[in-house]
């Protein structure tokens, strides 16, 4: 597998990390068993410093997985914030569920459980903070609904746009190549975006960070 930083840069920067956490440290070492994608260390704490600067009042996350980003977003929210996440996998939203409110968030976090292909031409409110972290063959048209949903002057954050390296690869594993492509197509579309100032990031696994504005 292709690496965007090497090993010793990557130990180096996440020697930084605190990890006295116990829920999130339980809840990483759980993904990293049962090979649950939650986000790299370094992007997680990306995401947190975005927040933190923001203060935004409305999220959206698309794609909950097992609450991970959920929690480390919310925690950050203000009293008054609204936190939609959305997830189609029932057994997803059960850990989800249970990791949420062992976080004592419960009551911060919306969980809503179906397809996020479905659910988002549905909703009305706008959002100041989107987050897209999906099945990769959906981004496209996730990423037309969140433009959509996402106020001007808001952000969307997308994980996995160097996917392993392999967005910049001349030899791809033929397990990826179909992921590779839907990524790469998507990057351009991000990249090219009308009313959208984009940028794309060698943190962990890639990360687009991108201010509607228009």
């Amino acid at each position: 597998m292709a690496r965007i930083i090497n090993s010793s840069q990557e130990k180096y920067l996440d020697s930084f990390i605190s990890s006295n956490d116990n829920l999130l440290r339980n809840i990483e070492e759980y993904a990293e068993k049962n090979k649950v994608p939650i986000l790299a260390k370094q992007t997680a704490n990306l995401l947190e410093q975005l927040i933190v600067m923001m203060k935004p009042q409305r999220v959206l996350e698309i794609g909950t997985a097992i609450g991970y980003s959920s929690i480390r977003i919310a925690r950050l929210l203000g009293k008054n914030s609204t936190f939609h996440t959305i997830e189609k996998s029932s057994e997803n939203v059960k850990l989800a569920t249970e990791n949420i409110k062992k976080a004592s968030l419960q009551n911060k976090i919306k969980i809503i459980e179906g397809d996020a292909l479905r659910i988002m031409p549905q909703m009305k409110k706008k959002y100041d903070f989107i987050f897209l972290d999906a099945d990769k063959e959906d981004y496209k048209i996730l990423f037309d609904y969140s433009m959509l949903l996402l106020k001007k002057g808001g952000v969307i954050f997308i994980d996995n746009l160097l996917w392993h390296g392999y967005v910049a690869a001349k030899n791809v594993p033929a397990k990826y190549k179909n992921s590779t492509k839907h990524i790469k197509d998507f990057n351009r579309v991000f990249m090219m975006q009308p009313g959208l100032r984009s940028v794309i990031l060698p943190v962990g696994d890639g990360v687009g960070i991108g201010v509607k504005v228009l």
